[in-house]
């Protein structure tokens, strides 16, 4: 049975940010993929557009990541580091959080906190209230 795996983020010319990989295999890339936050979000802020959607942003320190609009619906980020990360407007439906470090995260109001707890604990994918 072949299974998907999350694609990498698009934003040129920052695409090594995030490489494509099976999410159960360490690589080279990974150390790579480190602190290249800063150059994401200048590049968003230029107006690039980008697809984040079911992205695997496992192991990533995202503290700095200006997630303001983001849609990281179905992404992966088991592990990531997501302390003091604003993610109220940004949308994560389906996504798993699962042994991330959310402490001052904060998280769409539509997300209840049960929600929430299942995914970091289970890496259940989060639904929103309601929908």
């Amino acid at each position: 049975m072949h299974h998907e795996h999350p694609r990498t983020a698009v934003i040129d010319p920052v695409m090594a940010i995030w490489q494509e990989r099976n999410p159960h295999e360490h690589t080279p890339q990974d150390k790579d993929r480190e602190g290249k936050v800063e150059v994401f979000n200048q590049e968003k802020a230029q107006g690039k557009s980008c697809d984040l959607t079911n992205c695997d942003f496992r192991g990533l320190d995202l503290r700095q990541i200006d997630a303001d609009g983001l849609d990281f619906s179905g992404s992966y980020f088991r592990q990531a580091d997501l302390r003091g990360v604003d993610l109220s407007k940004a949308k994560l439906q389906g996504a798993s959080i699962h042994s991330a470090r959310i402490a001052g995260a904060y998280f769409p109001p539509e997300i209840p906190a049960e929600e929430i707890q299942l995914s970091i604990i289970h890496g259940t994918r989060m639904r929103y209230r309601g929908i």
